[in-house]
């Protein structure tokens, strides 16, 4: 793992605030949230990928939105701040706070699950011939 200051030479300060701090981005703000374009989503502080195009749905909610994650690339931590009651998502290669997950009926998609990410956690890798590997 990385100590916090070597997160903070590696990453963009707005970066830092929400993978090691755990901030959120404001909504409708972030440079993924209306992309629709095909290929894999990956943590922005270690490359891990962590949704596939495929899952990402919108949700009108201001933020990047997916049905599934890739089997093993999250993990999933009780989070009781703000007064609410949510279930927080990291990436379970270097623990960098992603966004939040939703379960219920509400959402018209495969697994009821609603992953509410962070645009500034992620970055994207469009499918190109030759480099996509699902």
């Amino acid at each position: 793992m990385k100590s916090e200051a070597e997160w903070r030479k590696l990453l963009t300060p707005e970066q830092f605030a929400v993978l090691r701090e755990k901030a959120t981005e404001a909504p409708f703000s972030g440079e993924y949230e209306g992309l629709y374009a095909d290929g894999v989503y990956a943590c922005a502080a270690c490359g891990q990928v962590l949704f596939d195009s495929a899952t990402k749905f919108d949700a009108h909610c201001g933020w990047p939105s997916f049905y599934d994650a890739k089997s093993g690339s999250v993990e999933f931590h009780k989070d009781s701040t703000l007064g609410m009651s949510r279930t927080e998502v990291t990436c379970s290669n270097c623990g960098g706070h992603l966004g939040h997950v939703f379960e219920g009926e509400g959402f018209a998609v495969p697994t009821n699950r609603r992953f509410c990410i962070n645009s500034l956690s992620l970055t994207f890798n469009p499918i190109k011939e030759g480099n996509y590997t699902p």
